[in-house]
């Protein structure tokens, strides 16, 4: 009798999720975040056996999506999402849709029923067969790559042209569609795991575009620099110091980049656009040069700045071209911020800045109306934006990530609160969508273990507040703040400046969020606050605690927030000197977003 010696260097066959589970492990992927269903079980069940990537339950699908978006912006590994096909598919797209206009890798791992029963009436049949829609269809406007796993094979190319997709520039989404029957077909697994693959090198300069751009730097005096989130996502932040020191610059950011320069620092002029300070205005009208860096500049980042703009030199670094007439050295910009850099005549020591204002706040004006009869819990008192956002700033660690959600408190919290120094500070502007913040900064602190603030309203929370069930089932160290105006507080501004006023569709009728979501779960430590103090002194204990904390505070609906639009409406009835004041609605004129 003849023996067989197996050979250790043999692929054992195991299923095709298994072995997308362990590749993506070999990737660096850590969580899997999502929600699910018959055809997205199997992966989950591959995840569960292979123990190396964290799989994590979300409640709603666009909030699993947030959450690998939040996981990638706060480690700069590719965020993955999966779900199951129908509606759970579909409900992943408003978030894919913010991760491609933010320019964030996510890979969408997306369930579909078996092939043999596409186009016979398959339940949640999305295959383009027999009158039903096609999945690749929808997902395509929203991704980079959208590609069918038609056959186990297939895998070995498809997952490293996704993953490459995402993290090329201009970085985004890609989904994979899997079909359950692909997903359980047998294929072999390497022994070991593959390697990462190598990165594409970066595309060279143009030498002609460094030297345009060098040449137009070297011969201003006052260089105001705007820094967008690209900034970030290179993790560029040293390389756009030193330039700045080199320049003698003003730095500025975009609403979504507070993050990218340190806000306490002397040159650091406050953030653009129309949630952001006069002082940029100011130093924009003063300089021979606008250097952007990492952003195209957007509606929200240059509002206010048009006139300016028009009569000042722009140069710009960045992959994209910029939405303003523009001087650009396009490519990757580490290589460009360097490349400049090192062309610019170097000083032994900094260059300082001209003297400028720095981010001054606005003077808030007053309400623009009593607050409505029955938003406001009776004998409850209000806390002014300024002072809540002032008690978040006095209590956040210096290593926490920020995620500010849309609306007015996003606008006061853009405005008002400096980044920490050593934390992500993200507004996803990308599509704007309410609700984000949940999900992202649950995703951000399971990634990265740190403190993470979540600042939203009450519309954003009835969204998908309910993610606050997930951070207590993973004991995620998230801190939920909700500004509570029990309205849509922005809408119904609009609704006061643009519409005539006269509806309260926006208004609602009080709810105590923080006793709601107490009774919910008794393990999470909600607390509500009625004045600045109470805010800070429970953020304060959030801090030395474990796990998920939530924390209320009750504000006035008809507070105009710091948020140029409203501004423009306002500054006519609060200020009698407007032509003298160059801030003036004469100078800026009104500015319209929406």
């Amino acid at each position: 009798m003849t023996t067989t010696t197996p050979d250790p260097h043999a692929a054992e066959p195991v299923r095709l999720v298994d072995r997308l589970a362990a590749e993506l492990a070999a990737a660096g992927v850590t969580h899997l975040f999502g929600v699910g269903g018959a055809n997205i079980e199997d992966l989950y069940d591959a995840v569960h056996r292979g123990g190396a990537v964290r799989g994590v339950v979300a409640k709603h699908e666009f909030s699993a999506v947030t959450m690998a978006d939040g996981y990638a912006r706060t480690t700069g590994r590719v965020g993955v999402v999966a779900a199951t096909s129908g509606g759970g598919a579909m409900n992943l797209v408003p978030g894919l849709a913010e991760a491609y206009a933010s320019r964030v890798p996510v890979l969408a791992l997306v369930g579909q029923p078996p092939t043999g029963q596409e186009g016979q009436g398959a339940f949640q049949d999305t295959s383009g067969r027999a009158g039903s829609f096609d999945a690749r269809e929808i997902f395509a406007p929203v991704t980079r790559f959208c590609a069918r796993v038609d056959d186990p094979d297939s895998l070995a190319e498809l997952l490293p042209r996704a993953l490459a997709a995402a993290q090329a520039a201009p970085r985004g989404p890609a989904v994979l569609l899997l079909p359950k029957d692909v997903q359980q077909a047998p294929v072999r697994l390497p022994p070991h795991a593959p390697e990462d693959a190598p990165a594409a090198p970066a595309a060279p300069l143009d030498p002609a575009a460094v030297g345009a751009v060098c040449d137009a730097l070297r011969g201003a005096g006052r260089v105001l620099v705007i820094a967008g989130e690209d900034v970030a996502a290179a993790d560029a932040r040293d390389e756009l110091a030193v330039l700045a020191r080199c320049l003698g610059a003003w730095v500025a950011v975009t609403p979504d980049a507070k993050d990218v320069f340190d806000n306490r620092d002397p040159r650091f002029a406050g953030v653009a656009g129309v949630m952001g300070h006069a002082n940029v205005a100011d130093c924009l009208r003063r300089a021979e040069v606008c250097l952007l860096v990492g952003t195209r500049l957007p509606l929200l980042a240059r509002g206010g700045l048009d006139r300016a703009l028009a009569t000042t030199r722009v140069v710009c670094l960045g992959p994209e071209p910029p939405f303003v007439p523009a001087t650009a050295l396009g490519g990757n910009l580490l290589d460009a911020l360097r490349a400049v850099t090192a062309r610019l005549p170097s000083h032994p020591r900094a260059r300082p800045c001209p003297p400028h204002a720095g981010p001054v706040p606005v003077a808030p004006p007053e309400p623009a109306a009593p607050a409505a009869e029955g938003t406001v819990p009776a004998g409850e008192r209000t806390v002014p934006q300024a002072r809540a956002v002032a008690a978040v700033e006095a209590a956040l660690p210096e290593d926490a990530h920020v995620f500010v959600d849309a609306g007015n408190t996003g606008a006061a919290a853009i405005h008002l609160l400096p980044a920490p120094r050593h934390g992500r500070f993200v507004v996803a502007l990308g599509m704007g969508g309410m609700g984000y913040t949940f999900g992202a900064g649950i995703g951000a602190a399971l990634a990265t273990g740190r403190r993470t603030y979540v600042l939203a309203g009450d519309g954003a929370f009835f969204m998908h507040g309910m993610e606050v069930h997930t951070a207590v089932e993973y004991d995620a160290p998230v801190t939920f703040v909700i500004f509570n105006n029990n309205a849509h507080a922005m809408c119904a501004l609009r609704e006061e400046f643009l519409q005539g006023g006269g509806r309260a569709d926006d208004l609602f009728a009080p709810a105590d969020i923080a006793a709601g979501v107490a009774a919910a779960f008794p393990s999470l430590r909600a607390t509500g606050a009625t004045d600045a103090a109470q805010l800070r002194t429970a953020l304060s204990r959030a801090n030395a605690g474990r796990g998920p904390a939530l924390v209320a505070v009750t504000c006035d609906p008809r507070e105009i927030p710091p948020f140029l639009p409203f501004q423009s409406f306002t500054r006519d009835a609060t200020t009698s000197n407007t032509t003298t004041n160059k801030e003036g609605s004469d100078e800026r004129g009104v500015v319209h977003v929406g």
